[in-house]
């Protein structure tokens, strides 16, 4: 198997501060390193002494170590086998070892295992080989086990025959052995007729080549026994037994016949025929044969100890390193530095256990430093130390300072110890290795590496010192028999692996160049090196080693092992100098006294009772060691001893009294080096000096080691430390076990003191995480314990255990909790809330946790399956993810079921709605309300379902309102009848009367299409209601030039004012919102009103602008907005003027009607029949709709005109005009006529050719850039007023629409009457100001006028006035825009009065028809 590397033992990197005191840091390490038995420690860097040996000059003569007999257990086979090969060898045969399955068969664990199953005989009987076979790793089912069995019998039979004596049967009488010869024959004679098979060598090593160097082949016929040195007697005399007969005869037969199968032993000459042999021999022979008597004398002879031998070769230091580098190069086939230590550790240990490879090293071990020098630096020493190096002689790491400095007991033995007090200097190569061995006397050793590759150590603690021991007195029991002290020989070595695997813990390091490594009594250690190093070592004791040397020595007395110096003698000669001893050394010292002299009194009273009255006293202390050792245990004699007269110089301990000599007790002497009389002052001296320390020592002792409430509290124990302080107590173990105590007691009270705060603490509820003070309730309980358990007395301990006691509540609770199947939020939340008083890792929080968060979901599952309405599909979904991430629980699976059911049956519902709703053609309102009615049982908010419903609601409503609008019989409104039909197709229903509404609705928008066909102009942007309604909206309105009036609000009246129609959209509005036709028609009448004021002004406004007037050079006209120029046409319904060019196509024939401007031609003229039967097929729809109002009322309108004009014509007694079929009635050769006719009344006439023209259009020339105005003619009022309005309407029925989207309004912030037409006095003053400022544009006039007056009075004046136009309107409204003149009178006038529009007022001058006829006037 391959070697694994047991653990690292500790490292440590000492500060220069540590390291400035040698045996202060080792005292400090050792709590830690006592523990693996050894140590490494690395000097600060800068500490590099030099290194003082001389490598030319340094000779030393290394020792020869052949690996594979280095470990125990490979040493135990290769005995075994020495005796097998002597055994046969004196047989005259050379032992062969057997291949079986390509392998060498191991001999010597095939008889174990054959010896452990019973012997040879039961393994036969019981057929055990093939389990034998598989045992040494064979694989079975290949007839391996009679291979075995073959060799067994062959080899290793007859030499456990000889073992177990017998032999003997060669010396009994004639008839008993052929009585036994009878018995064997068989099985001898099978064995004999066996063919031998030749054997390898049993291993070619040189050493083992010696005892191996007659080859010699085992015959079939060699196999026999011989008894054991322990058991080869003969019951009978044999040389009585021959002494009748010949010399050449058998000694077991007697006989001397068959001569030539007598057999003559080359060591005695006695004679034995082969067939008298146990077993009988086939053959004789060919080498020298030994008979059983010399056999069993050759093997009892002692086998000799076990040891190195020393190397025939004298090296120098260099010389040694050039031989191991190129021995290391050549092994591995690679430079020294590049082979890695791993691989020569593996390999290390395979050679060691190798029974066939036999690799020898030499090794410098035990070089003593006196005679060879030291490699630190010493004074006096042959080695210049430079002065930069002069502080490495006194240091204390220097190893020849260490072992003799005052901390160190050896300092008061007188001896100098070579290799304890001296250090001793090793020299390796690679493979050299050191044996398992401790310490003499158990002490301390440290081991310094110079220079070179590094050496590899394995150490073992004190405390399994007896383990290790035990362990390797089991596996290799042979080397212990002859050699009980062997561990102490430093020659054997055992692999790391297999002591691990008998439960020794055992640790490795690498000490490389520069490093120390430290072992601890009683620590067994080994090791060997990686490479060429040299390295240095020295034993040293420290005060807590006096205890264990008293026992070492008491050990070694036990194993006869001799002392390296005589503990009772230093212990004397400490005590002597008790007033230089610091007071632990002094307590130790006492303590040790203390034993020894009890010890001494024992036995100096035992022995004076077994009778020795003689006593001297004895100067031991004088003689060598090695003159004083007791001859029984070889224990180095200080104290007494036995002596007797008859044995001079023989001396033995009171121990072994009875091992001294035969002679009588009395006869001995006690030798006494002191009296008690003079140990026991020595002791009280010692005594005396450590007594403050005992006192104090015995106060600590009782203190730490008092029981229950005699336990004292921390501030002892601190005054205690304290104490030790300030009196300087070293420190030893019992003061490091105080402070060590003291600590923990005050980690722990702190501990518990954050425990017992931790619910003052800042806490996250939702925080999960362990913080890292946190302990588990476990730990807690555990240390709870910890505290009772402590030597000091804790105040904190009762706290904790009653926390303790709260928390296992809690646990039981929340046990208790967490079993129920669905616990409460508020239950859990207050547990919760219970354990942030817990500065405890509590494991069922993440469970409450878990379950709280179960119990919330639940609940929020439960409070929406209350609530179905307001319970979505995103909801559900919602809950469903939630319950998702939670743990898994029963009640949490059961409502996910639930609540996924649910959303299935939901979702499908939903879905169902939506594919019912969008279904082309539309269901049936029975099939959508029976899937309604089963979508209504699910508690859950379905969108699709609720539309569904509604849908259903909407399509029961509408078909109910068609239904009513059906029975009522009243005429159906076109936009009511639209919003119907449009709500009754947005509704996903199969609706019946929908289709009707449809084909209605395709009547009224055909009758529309006739409609516009009928009216509209090719190319109009108008509506066909815009051409069908009164034109309300002809003229431009709102010029900022303008006063506007505002009404006074009746405060008395508040009556709403009725809504003013603005737009056409208004106007649409109220024909649609009227019940019948005649409401219709009113608001139509009040359009036409509209309509007949707008155009009034309209014409005044375009007339007037015609007017002749001084300032008539921005005159601008028609759509180019240019002066007059050239042929003028002027519209007869606006009555503006335009040019020819801009408004007629030179192509167009001149028509016989009144021309009209494009603003005023708005729709084609057709005839008044066909728009009789349009009405007709409006009224056969059955459909009301504004339009149809519109035509409705213009009819009606248009013949009321036709009646009107006839009473006109009738007053006016003027011939009726012609009917044509295809026009209506006009006034247009009225109108050509009523000029031509009334030329006296100076009506508006523009040029002589206007006047002198037949045609009904309007058409003038002027080159002029103003046109003058004749003077208004003078007709008969009621005339005047009838016909303007009769051609005023009869125009605008003429015209098709007013153009809504670009009028002006004409009235704003008027009220009707004249009275509130006033404004505040304030507010007028101000826009009079303002009006002022923008009309005063030229320099006024220089005289004034009664009308200037007027315009210039105080407020209260302007408030009451009226427009002075002959012709005022009276125009209403919120706003009425006025003019101010810019002539002389600069009075105000209405716009819609004047005919000036809002743009013209703002842009030009205004000049009333007074002041420009008094202008002209005063011209002339």
């Amino acid at each position: 198997m391959a070697f694994k590397p047991p653990p690292e033992c500790p490292v440590f990197e000492p500060s220069w501060e540590e390291f400035r005191d040698p045996y202060a840091f080792i005292n400090k390490i050792r709590p830690i390193a006592e523990r693996t038995g050894i140590c490494k420690v690395r000097p600060p860097p800068d500490w590099q002494p030099p290194f003082a040996c001389d490598v030319d000059k340094l000779h030393f003569v290394p020792r020869i170590q052949r690996l594979n007999e280095l470990e125990a257990q490979t040493r135990v086979k290769l005995n075994f086998l020495d005796q097998i090969a002597k055994f046969w060898d004196l047989q005259g045969c050379t032992l062969k070892i057997p291949h079986v399955e390509r392998k060498i068969l191991d001999l010597y664990k095939l008889n174990k295992l054959v010896a452990d199953e019973g012997g040879f005989d039961i393994v036969c009987q019981d057929r055990r080989w093939t389990k034998i076979a598989v045992q040494m790793g064979f694989s079975p089912g290949k007839a391996v086990g009679s291979h075995l069995r073959g060799h067994y019998e062959r080899i290793l039979y007859p030499y456990n025959l000889f073992q177990n004596g017998a032999n003997l049967l060669c010396v009994q009488k004639p008839d008993q052995l052929a009585e036994a010869m009878s018995v064997d024959e068989p099985k001898l004679q099978e064995a004999v007729q066996r063919a031998p098979a030749p054997l390898p060598d049993v291993c070619p090593s040189a050493r083992r080549a010696k005892r191996m160097k007659i080859e010699v082949r085992v015959a079939a016929a060699s196999l026999f026994t011989a008894g054991s040195k322990n058991s080869f007697t003969f019951p009978v005399d044999i040389s009585a037994f021959v002494s009748q007969v010949d010399l050449v005869v058998c000694l077991v037969c007697g006989s001397g016949g068959d001569e030539d199968r007598l057999l003559l032993c080359d060591g005695c000459d006695d004679s034995y025929h082969t067939f008298c042999l146990i077993p009988p021999l086939h053959d004789v022979p060919k080498g020298d044969w030994r008979c059983p008597k010399c056999l069993a004398q050759e093997c009892s002879k002692p086998h000799e100890a076990f040891g190195f031998e020393q190397a025939h070769r004298d090296y120098s230091l260099r010389a040694f390193g050039q031989m191991a580098d190129a021995f290391k190069s050549d092994y591995f086939n690679m430079p020294v530095h590049m082979v890695p230590m791993e691989l020569v550790e593996k390999e290390f240990w395979r050679l060691v256990g190798a029974i066939e490879e036999d690799v020898t090293v030499e090794y410098g071990a035990d070089i003593a430093s006196k005679e060879f020098g030291s490699g630190f630096p010493i004074p006096n020493g042959k080695f210049k130390v430079s002065p930069a190096d002069e502080k490495y002689l006194k240091c204390g790491w220097n190893l020849n300072n260490l072992a003799m400095m005052n901390p160190s007991v050896l300092t008061h033995v007188t001896a100098d110890i070579c290799g304890m007090t001296l250090p001793w200097l090793y020299v390796g190569m690679c493979f050299s290795s050191f044996c398992w061995h401790i310490e003499d006397h158990w002490s301390y050793s440290i081991n310094y590496l110079h220079w070179g590759e590094p050496k590899t150590w394995y150490g073992a603690p004190g405390f399994a010192a007896e383990q290790l021991e035990k362990v390797m007195k089991k596996l290799a029991p042979e080397l212990f028999e002859s050699q009980p002290d062997l561990l102490h020989q430093l020659v054997t070595i055992m692999n790391p692996n297999t002591l691990m695997a008998h439960g020794v813990p055992i640790y490795r390091t690498n000490q490389c160049a520069g490093e120390f490594v430290i072992t601890f009594p009683r620590a067994y250690h080994s090791g060997f090196n990686q490479g060429f190093n040299f390295a240095e070592a020295v034993n040293f004791c420290t005060v807590d080693w006096m205890p264990l040397g008293r026992q070492c020595v008491d050990h070694y007395r036990l194993l006869h092992r001799y002392n390296v110096f005589s503990h009772d003698e230093m212990v004397c000669n400490m005590a002597t100098k008790a007033e230089t001893l610091n007071v632990v050394l002094a307590s130790a010292v006492h303590k040790d006294m203390a034993l020894m002299i009890k010890e001494e009194q024992e036995l100096r009273d035992k022995v004076k009772k077994m009778g020795v009255v003689n006593c001297k006293e004895a100067k031991y202390d004088h003689l060598q060691d090695d003159e004083r050792q007791c001859a029984k245990c070889r224990t180095t004699c200080y104290l007494s001893a036995i002596t007797c007269p008859c044995s001079p110089g023989v001396l033995v301990c009171l121990y072994h009294i009875n091992s001294l000599c035969s002679c009588h007790v009395s006869n001995y002497t006690l030798n006494y080096r002191y009296t008690m009389d003079d140990l026991f002052p020595m002791m009280n001296a010692v005594k005396q000096r450590a007594e403050l320390y005992d006192e104090w020592a015995s106060r600590v002792t009782q203190t730490l080691e008092a029981k229950l409430e005699k336990k004292k509290g921390l501030p002892v124990f601190r005054s205690l430390l304290t104490e030790s302080e300030t009196r300087l107590f070293p420190d030893n173990d019992l003061l490091r076990r105080l402070r060590l105590v003291t600590q923990d007691a005050e980690k722990c009270a702190s501990v518990a003191q954050q425990l017992l705060n931790g619910k003052k603490q800042t806490r996250y509820r939702c925080g999960s995480g362990k913080s890292r003070s946190q302990l588990t309730v476990e730990e807690l309980s555990s240390f709870v314990r910890q505290l009772y358990n402590l030597c000091c007395s804790l105040p904190q301990a009762p706290q904790l255990k009653e926390l303790l006691n709260r928390i296992e509540d809690f646990q039981q609770h929340s046990e208790k909790v967490l079993m129920e199947e669905s616990p409460s939020v508020a239950e859990i939340q207050s547990l919760l809330d219970v354990s942030f008083d817990f500065d405890v890792d509590l494991p069922e929080l993440p469970q409450l946790r878990e379950r709280l968060e179960q119990a919330r979901w639940l609940e929020a599952v439960q409070l929406a399956s209350a609530q179905p309405n307001t319970l979505t599909l995103e909801a559900m979904r919602r809950l469903i993810d939630q319950g998702v991430g939670l743990a898994p629980h029963p009640s949490v699976e059961k409502a996910m079921a639930r609540l996924q059911e649910q959303l299935t049956l939901s979702e499908h519902w939903e879905e169902k709605a939506s594919s019912l709703l969008k279904a082309r053609p539309p269901h049936s309102i029975e099939t959508l309300s029976a899937a309604a009615e089963k979508a209504s049982v699910i508690p859950a908010h379905l969108p699709n379902c609720l539309l569904l419903k509604d849908t259903i609601r909407k399509a029961r409503e509408w078909l109910q309102e068609a239904e009513e609008r059906q029975a009522s019989g009243c005429v159906l409104v076109a936009d009511s009848l639209s919003d119907m039909l449009l709500r009754g197709q947005a509704i996903q229903v199969q609706l019946e009367p929908l289709d009707r509404l449809e084909s209605l609705m395709a009547d009224v928008q055909k009758w529309k299409e006739s409609a516009a066909a009928t009216f509209l102009l090719k190319d109009s942007t108008l509506t066909l209601l815009e051409v069908l309604c009164p034109r309300f909206e002809a003229g431009a309105v709102g010029s900022p030039k303008r006063k506007a009036k505002k009404g006074k609000e009746s405060l008395k009246n508040n009556k709403k004012k009725p809504t003013r129609l603005n737009s056409l959209s208004d106007v649409e509005k109220a024909l649609s919102e009227t019940q019948d036709s005649t409401s219709a028609m009113a608001t139509l009448e009040e359009l036409r009103v509209r309509e007949m004021e707008t155009f009034f002004s309209l014409r005044a406004a375009n007339e007037s602008k015609l007017l002749p007037t001084a300032d008539c050079m921005d005159l601008k006209v028609c759509f180019c907005q240019k002066a007059p120029m050239g042929a003028m046409l002027q519209c007869e319904l606006c009555r503006d003027a335009f040019h020819s060019v801009c408004v007629r196509d030179p192509a167009e024939s001149r028509e016989t009607q009144p021309w009209l401007c494009p603003h005023c031609q708005r729709s084609e003229k057709p005839p008044l029949s066909k728009v009789l039967s349009l009405l007709a097929s409006l009224h056969d729809v059955g459909v009301r709709l504004p339009e149809g109002d519109a035509l409705n009322y213009l009819v009606e309108r248009t013949l009321n005109w036709q009646q009107r004009t006839q009473q006109i014509l009738q007053t006016c007694n003027l011939p009726e005009l012609e009917e044509r079929p295809e026009t209506p009635p006009t006034l247009t050769h009225w109108v050509s006529g009523c000029d031509n006719t009334h030329n006296n009344t100076q009506a508006p006439c523009l040029t002589p050719e206007w006047n002198r023209t037949s045609h009904a259009q309007t058409v003038f020339y002027t080159e002029q850039r103003c046109i003058p105005l004749q003077g208004p003619c003078s007709p008969s009022p009621g005339f005047k007023s009838e016909a303007r309005d009769a051609t005023t309407d009869a125009m605008t029925d003429a015209m098709t629409a007013s153009e809504r989207k670009a009028k002006r309004r004409l009235e704003r912030d008027g009220l009707p009457d004249a009275e509130s037409r006033g404004k505040d006095k304030k507010h007028s003053h101000k826009r009079q100001k303002v009006n002022k400022k923008k009309l005063q544009r030229r320099p006024a006039s220089t005289s004034s006028s009664p009308r200037s007056d007027f315009s210039q009075s105080d407020d209260s004046d302007e408030e009451m006035a009226v427009c002075p136009a002959e012709s005022c309107l009276l125009p209403e409204g919120d706003e009425v825009n006025w003019v101010q003149c810019d002539g002389r009178c600069n009075q105000w006038f209405h716009q819609v009065c004047v005919g000036v529009t809002a743009e013209t007022a703002e842009k030009e001058d205004y000049v009333c028809v007074a002041c420009s006829l008094s202008d002209r006037q005063t011209r002339k």
